[in-house]
């Protein structure tokens, strides 16, 4: 028999093909399998039942592979079989096709346990070879400069194969058969240090770069995704420089420590925690740290309680550990615990993209860098390291979801449209995220891919990368959108830029027309990211309440939201209820100083006369106290809760001695870590109402507040309130609606108290409760619920050139 198969999923560039060759060969099966822009195609010839028993094995392809979809292609029956009797199975070159691609590349991976223990074997010739992959690791997207997924279209395609690679390739039985990116240190790329007075060391450039550490000073070390800087984080000194070269004054840093066994010093790890950092994707866990911490690292995550860990992930981080300790043999040393801690992040300068490429490594950081760890494979995609925190069950919370993850696609319902035919792709949708943390999403068929975090789209140098990813995100999966999706907010740089877009591009579907713009309220994108995330597994047909809490976004009505209760069902909300408004005392300012949302709050208690005698040390008190006295009228209003865990922060005065926040939610960040020192405690059962038009009115726990003297039980005590006062705000909206599921989004549940506490609440009281497990709670998730709003519009056939209704 003669049978052809298509197979969808992320099948290039995971040893998908080797695998189905050895699986065919084992059976006795003649043919072929080859990359195709939409997956991989296997035509194999054979008694049917062998053939049913490949088919039945593809949906056991080992990790990182993952089938999706296979469909049987029609086979006409006078064609002759793909290969002569006797002819072995085999692996042909791959095809492309023109109309586009709908196949997924893998994302980049930290390096697997067989290939550290070649690595760290003396007599293997990949001994200490710094690029070392195999089809379980390595880099992937990174590398990929086109599909399909095949050397020539990666940047390893300038380093052509020695005979002992090229060997490997051709060899069935080997781990490294057909594998794209296979190299060694004869073939490879190499890796030097540069120091800053121009001169380099090609020979010990591990052992160089390890003793410019060691010495205290700041190494750029070239990565996966970019670069890094790094310095040794015990060193308070070369911690103290890199944030006053890099402008980074307060925010917290990230640490990689060599393994599990040498994190208990610095921070205590559960069980879900540790699998997380193990885990392939390498991503940074926020953990509880230890006094110790605290006390010896105190640079590092100043009066936080939690520390941004990861692991080694890259050959490069290995060697740098593996020479401090001598370059022991084996990999016994890889379970021991290790005292080198390394400081890690971003190689970039305040405010701009991440850099990848070696000549802007040297121009860009030379301010902040002593030296450079660089090497000559270049990096195609920017892929910052991804950051989340792990709840209680397990799941993950993201902060940034990037490199590890990205660009892995979420399913979505492949339920046709009204004037769909069966059998047609839904449209293509580009949307462009907002203004912070900023992704890019597009939909192509019954996928959604969100990009990399791009980052804040405030500085010009990030606004450049961010229009370049979205010239290249559609083009590099050869996918013409139909629409393009957006923020409401018009000087977003994001909606501008897709405003632009759609005057320029044309559609598939109308010709010569604009693409159709849509665009979505901010927080209705919220918590449409949480819908799509769970709209495969869990169908999301039927309306829900979602609560979105964040910092800031334009409500339909012009004004600032930021604390909302939504009816959702499928594309289209409703704002049903809402935080108690409040003033944001001299406008924009009060979101950088929590001392003026706390002016605020006393306003709106009564208390305006307590503003200038509580803030002495603020000059503008006595002013503001006055503005105030006239009215909040005089002040944009907000309904954030963002804006209200500034204000507890300002009247508990968090941020002395500084007037403002040096980084985003510094504020809300101090507030949750001194709140965990008294953790757990019982909410002010009278600490909230709710009125008849579901305003969640917080005034009588911000009077508590205001007269608390001990700093740490009222944070821990603002907490539980407001939490346990959320949930019993949406368990009141599900019982007026008749609507059983809570979705919760938005930037606030970074915070692990609010989320865990208000998790419980609801499901305490009987009610479905979804969060974002996949794709982070805040911004970076909106490119994602702006391309799920458009695309359900579309296969409606809403019109589409006409905004989001009012929520």
């Amino acid at each position: 028999m003669h049978r052809r198969l298509a197979v969808r999923g992320l099948v290039q560039g995971v040893g998908f093909r080797p695998w189905v060759w050895q699986q065919a060969t084992s059976l006795g099966l003649i043919g072929w399998v080859r990359n195709t822009s939409f997956g991989v195609e296997i035509d194999m010839h054979g008694d049917g039942h062998l053939l049913d028993t490949l088919q039945a094995r593809l949906w056991q392809a080992p990790p990182p592979a993952k089938v999706e979809q296979v469909d049987v292609l029609s086979v006409n029956a006078g064609d002759a079989p793909p290969s002569a009797p006797g002819k072995p199975f085999e692996i042909q070159a791959s095809v492309s096709n023109a109309l586009g691609h709908a196949t997924t590349i893998g994302a980049d991976l930290g390096v697997c346990p067989r290939c550290l223990a070649e690595m760290f074997d003396p007599g293997n010739r990949r001994w200490r070879h710094p690029f070392i992959n195999c089809p379980q690791c390595g880099p992937r997207y990174t590398v990929t400069r086109s599909l399909p997924f095949d050397r020539g279209h990666t940047s390893l395609a300038r380093f052509l194969p020695c005979p002992a690679c090229d060997a490997e390739y051709g060899n069935g039985a080997d781990r490294r058969f057909h594998h794209q990116t296979n190299t060694c240190p004869e073939c490879g790329p190499k890796v030097w240090l540069t120091q800053t007075d121009g001169s380099a060391d090609h020979e010990q450039p591990i052992a160089s770069a390890l003793k410019l550490l060691q010495e205290g000073g700041i190494l750029a070390v070239k990565g996966l995704g970019g670069f890094h800087l790094v310095c040794d984080a015990r060193q308070a000194a070369a911690v103290a420089r890199l944030r006053q070269r890099k402008r980074r004054e307060g925010k917290p840093l990230a640490v990689m420590l060599a393994n599990p066994a040498s994190i208990p010093p610095w921070a205590s790890m559960t069980p879900h925690e540790q699998r997380w950092l193990q885990s392939p994707e390498r991503p940074i866990v926020l953990l509880s740290q230890s006094e110790r911490a605290r006390q010896e690292l105190s640079g590092i995550a100043p009066d936080l309680a939690w520390l941004g860990v990861m692991l080694p992930y890259t050959p490069l981080h290995y060697l740098l550990f593996h020479e401090a300790i001598g370059q022991p043999a084996g990999t016994a040393w890889l379970t021991a615990p290790h005292d080198m801690v390394l400081v890690v992040t971003s190689g970039n300068a305040g405010g701009s993209p991440l850099v990848i490429d070696n000549e802007t490594a040297t121009l860009e950081l030379a301010e902040i860098a002593d030296g450079w760890l660089l090497h000559d494979r270049d990096i195609l995609a920017r892929n910052d390291d991804s950051v989340l925190r792990v709840r209680p069950d397990g799941s993950a919370c993201f902060m940034r979801r990037s490199r590890g993850y990205a660009p892995t696609p979420v399913a979505l319902p492949t339920r046709v449209g009204k004037g769909l035919e069966e059998g047609s792709l839904p449209p293509s949708v580009l949307s462009m995220g907002a203004l912070l943390k900023n992704t890019l999403c597009i939909t192509q068929g019954d996928r959604a891919m969100v990009s990399p975090h791009i980052g804040d789209l405030d500085a010009v140098d990030t606004r450049v990368a961010f229009t370049r990813m979205a010239d290249i995100w559609p083009g590099w999966l050869r996918t013409q959108p139909d629409a393009l999706a957006c923020d409401l907010h018009p000087d977003f740089f994001s909606t501008i830029l897709a405003a632009h877009m759609a005057h320029t591009r044309a559609s598939t579907a109308s010709g010569i027309q604009p693409l159709p713009l849509i665009q979505v309220q901010h927080h209705h994108a919220h918590v449409a990211a949480v819908l799509a995330e769970h709209a495969e597994e869990k169908g999301v047909h039927e309306p829900v309440i979602g609560l979105a809490l964040d910092g800031h976004g334009l409500g339909s009505d012009g004004m600032v939201w930021g604390g909302e209760l939504l009816l959702v069902q499928e594309d289209e909300a409703r704002r049903i209820g809402h935080l108690w408004p409040l003033a944001m005392a001299g406008g924009d300012a009060a979101a950088r100083e929590p001392w003026r949302m706390a002016a605020s709050v006393l306003q709106a208690l009564g208390r305006t006369d307590e503003v200038s005698r509580r803030f002495t040390a603020m000059q503008q008190a006595p002013m503001l106290q006055q503005w105030l006295s006239q009215g909040s009228q005089r002040h944009p209003v907000t309904t954030s809760l963002g804006r209200l865990f500034d204000a507890a922060a300002g009247l508990l005065n968090l941020l002395a001695p500084y007037t403002q926040s040096r980084y985003e939610a510094e504020a809300a960040m101090r507030l949750e870590s001194l709140a965990t020192t008294c953790w757990p405690v019982a909410a002010l059962t009278d600490g909230w109402r709710i009125t008849d038009d579901l305003q969640l009115d917080w005034r009588p726990l911000m009077n508590w507040l205001a007269d608390q003297r001990d700093a740490a039980q009222a944070a821990a005590v603002f907490h539980a309130t407001i939490a346990t006062a959320m949930a019993d705000w949406a368990a009141q909206a599900c019982a007026r609606h008749g609507v059983n599921t809570v979705v919760l989004s938005g930037g606030c549940l970074a915070n692990r108290l609010l989320d865990d506490t208000l998790y419980a609440g609801l499901i305490v009281q009987g009610l479905r409760v979804w969060r974002p497990a996949q794709y982070p709670c805040g911004d970076g998730g909106l490119s994602l619920g702006q391309a799920w709003v458009a695309r359900q519009r579309l296969l409606k056939q809403t019109p589409c050139a006409s905004p989001s209704p009012p929520v």
